[in-house]
This record gives C-alpha cells, structure tokens and sequence, in this order.
C-alpha cells in the first residue's frame, strides 16, 4: 500500500499537501456514530468508494460528528474534512459545506481526488437532512423560507425571487426514486439531480438540506401507481405525491428550521378566502400546475408559497438569464421522475406490477379487431398503438383488468356527459363548483355537482357536465372548481 505522501501527491492537485496528509494520517472523528446521531452514505460498489458522514444536532448546532470511509486515501480524507468543517457549527452554516470548501480544507484537490468531496459532500447533506427531520427544532426566524429546489429553472428563481423579497432563504432537495434503469440527469429526484441542485443552490449562497424520502415514496407514490395499473386505472402520481408524500416532510422540515413558510417552483398561486386559503390557477395558463397540486389542504396552502404565479416561462427564463444562473435555458423535465430514461410498460413489468400478456382488442359488441400485449399499455381515449386497421380511426373506449381485454370503437363513442368521481373532498359546498378539469393538460368543463352535497369528504359524487368530455379515465384526477379556484378534488371512478 502506498505511503501517505505518495497517496497525497495522487490526490492533490497543488503544492501544499500538508493539510491533505494531516487528514490522511491522523483523521478526525474516524469512528462509530455519536448516540442520538443521524447517518448518511453516498459512493458504494459501482466506485469502490464509501464514505459514512453522522451527526449529531443540539439546538442550532451540530454539536458531534463522525465519518467512516473505505475504498481511497482521498474518502477516508475527505471524510475527516468534512467532520472538522461541519463540528460546532450552526446546522444552517453546516448546510452550506459543499465539495468546494472540503476541497479547499484538503489543500486543492486533483481531479481523480475531487471525487471523494463530493462524495463527503453528498453524505454530509443526507445525514443533515436526516437530523434535522429527526427532531431538530431551530429558533423560528421572522421571514425565513424554506425553499424547495429542483436543480431546474423553476425552483431557482422561485429561491431567487424569495431573497430578493427579503427572505432568510435556505434550500431542501429531496432524494425520491434511485433505479439503475432511470437516467439519473433527466429525473429530479436522483441522486445526481440532488447533487445538481445542491451545487446551484450553494452558487446562490444557500443553505442546502437533503431529505431521503425514497421509502415513504416508494410506499405512498409507486406502490400506489402499480396497484392501481393491476386494477385497469389511469392514475395521477404527482397528485398523491404532492398531496400526500412530498410537501407535507417539506412543510415539517420547513418548521424544524425555524422557517414559517415553504416556496416552490410550480405556477399556481394561493388564494385566501374568509373560509381559509384555496389554490387558485396561475397566472399563465399554459404553465399553470394547480391540477397536479389539487389535494393540497388548506393548512399546507396557508404555509405554501408560489413566487412564479404571476409570472409566465419566458419571464421566469429572462429571470434567470439576468441573475447569471446556470439553469437559465435548462429544458423542461417531461417524465414522471420514476420513468426517466424508461417506459412505463418497462417499468411495470420491471417492478412485478404486469408481465407483458397478449389479449383482445374487440369492438364495442365483442368482435376480435386484433391482439394487444397488455391491458396497462393502453388508456381511455388513446389513439395511437392500437395497432388495428379500420376505415375509421379507433380510440380506446375502455380496458378490463379481469380479462386483459381492450375496447375500441369511434370518437364519438368516448363521450360522456355524466361522470362519477369516488374518494371527493370538497372545500366548499357543492353547489359551488361549476367546472372540472378532467386530466392535467385538458380544459375545464363547466359542470354541476348532483346533489346538494356539503363541504367535506364523500364516497361518491355525480358530475354533470354542460358539453360531452372525452377520455374520461378511470384513475385520473377530477379537479373540481369554482371560477379559478380548486375547491375540490376526487379520483374518476370505472365505469
């Protein structure tokens, strides 16, 4: 094994290796994680590098820290720099060490070293984020704002617009979905758009946390999604991750930082009434997310804010562009962010949900048109993929988990005047919906409610709508609204 000042001379990029071979020979706080400490790891089998940063947070500080590292001389350093920098500070200062100031307490890294920092750096954020979520609990701050950051456009100038608002702003990115089969840089929940995202926030001059929620996410997100693909339906998993998963750990997060509110990148906008706060459409109309944000509850909306609500893409862009920042002309992510660099039928096969498993495409009185590979491929109102040649064009009218069979039939045939929602919330009486968007790129319909149902929660409800919809999806979400507020929400019932 090479000595420690031939390990240095690898490892550093500089002259000054003293600080390197210091870290090197005699490591700090090398060793088994303090009680009551948090842990977090990045690097494992595919590098040969493992580095396991702990800490411990009293108060507002970090009041011990410890690492573990195997593979390279520049993990076990890097862990040992990370330690020194991050022990006795306040946890929001600890929050701004990255992979440059680990580097520069190294004396300058070479770039086969400068792999290790990241990788302290990317343990460092986790067990930071583990601790505080643990049971942290910061003095509230007058005006600090926990900022949700994506790595993309969106999120930064939301940051952006925040601080320039006068915010104390500090930034979290959450770790959701890790799958060898997904491109890590087209999704915004893996661990390289967390290290993307980290960088941009630490560029702004940000505090930056990393919240691990991929069990919780895999349990109240994707178990969902697959169960409900085995049932035949269309399901909506941004809704329930919105609703239910991702910005409610923000929202505690948010308060164990001492932040009274919560921002994101989405174009939506909060709308306060006598009867409390509802979300209300953005400004601009072709970015307006509220359709993906509609089970939020009132008490999350009196927390949450939206900086781009007003705002329309281009003048986010220009935004950005103006500030300097490096995401200025990113593109927009169009996956879900558990199927970039993926199918969905791959995906579902992959995860146990559906085997591909041949069936009938039969017309609406029972006729063979032709075979398909399975139910899950198609959904209500899809065009494309059928594969069966007519003289008319032929939709998806309607898909049977039982028998694996698929329906198709003419365009008109897909329309509904009425349809029945299950599982409904509603903020306010029924009687003041008068619209509903049927799935998140479609217009609103004007509707009705049938009934006189009461604010709250219902088991059923009928829509009747004032024009026929088509692709009407079992699954999807049903975005009910008065004017352009989101009173309601509930989930398309199967025919």
């Amino acid at each position: 094994m090479p000595g420690a000042g031939s390990t240095a001379r690898s490892y550093t990029g500089r002259m000054d290796r003293d600080s390197f071979r210091r870290h090197l020979e005699a490591p700090v706080g090398r060793g088994p994680a303090p009680d009551g400490a948090a842990s977090g790891a990045a690097g494992g089998a595919a590098c040969g590098d493992l580095v396991r940063i702990s800490v411990r947070v009293e108060g507002e500080r970090v009041a011990d820290a410890s690492f573990a590292a195997s593979g390279c001389g520049a993990a076990l350093a890097a862990g040992s720099a990370a330690v020194v920098l991050v022990t006795g500070a306040p946890v929001l200062a600890a929050a701004r060490v990255g992979p440059e100031a680990i580097d520069a307490e190294l004396g300058g890294l070479s770039p086969a070293g400068r792999h290790a920092a990241e990788l302290a750096a990317d343990a460092l954020h986790r067990a930071l984020g583990a601790a505080v979520a643990a049971g942290a609990a910061l003095e509230p701050v007058a005006g600090r704002t926990l900022v949700a950051m994506s790595g993309g456009v969106d999120s930064a100038v939301a940051a952006l617009l925040c601080a320039r608002g006068g915010a104390d702003v500090a930034a979290v990115t959450l770790e959701l979905w890790a799958d060898a089969d997904n491109d890590g840089d087209r999704s915004c929940c893996s661990a390289s758009a967390v290290r993307g995202a980290r960088a941009l926030a630490h560029r702004m001059g940000l505090a930056h946390l990393t919240l691990d929620l991929r069990e919780a996410f895999r349990a109240g997100v994707v178990e969902p999604f697959l169960d409900d693909h085995r049932e035949g339906l269309t399901p909506n998993p941004c809704v329930r991750c919105n609703g239910h998963v991702r910005l409610d750990a923000m929202l505690d997060l948010a308060g164990r930082l001492g932040a009274s509110a919560l921002a994101t990148g989405h174009y939506a906008r909060v709308q306060a009434t006598p009867t409390g706060p509802v979300l209300r459409l953005a400004a601009d109309p072709a970015k307006d997310q509220s359709y993906m944000l509609a089970a939020l509850r009132p008490p999350a909306l009196a927390r949450l804010r939206f900086p781009l609500g007003e705002l329309t893409k281009p003048e986010v862009r220009a935004l950005a562009a103006e500030a300097g920042l490096p995401v200025a002309a990113q593109p927009d992510s169009q996956d879900l962010c558990f199927l970039a660099g993926t199918t969905r039928a791959a995906f579902l096969a992959r995860h146990g949900a559906i085997a591909a498993r041949e069936g009938d495409i039969v017309d609406r009185d029972g006729a063979v048109l032709g075979r398909h590979r399975g139910h899950h491929e198609f959904t209500v109102g899809q065009r494309r993929g059928l594969g069966v040649a007519a003289g008319e064009p032929l939709y998806v009218l309607a898909t049977d988990a039982q028998t694996n069979r698929v329906t198709a039939g003419p365009r008109e045939a897909l329309a509904r005047s009425r349809v029945v929602v299950r599982g409904a919330t509603l903020h306010r009486d029924g009687r003041a919906v008068d619209r509903v968007k049927l799935r998140y790129r479609s217009r609103a319909l004007a509707c009705r409610v049938a009934g006189t149902p009461a604010a709250g929660r219902h088991r059923r409800l009928e829509l009747e709508l004032s024009e026929a919809a088509d692709a009407v999806a079992p699954g999807q979400t049903a975005c009910l609204m008065a004017g352009d507020l989101v009173v309601g929400h509930a989930t398309i019932a199967a025919a």
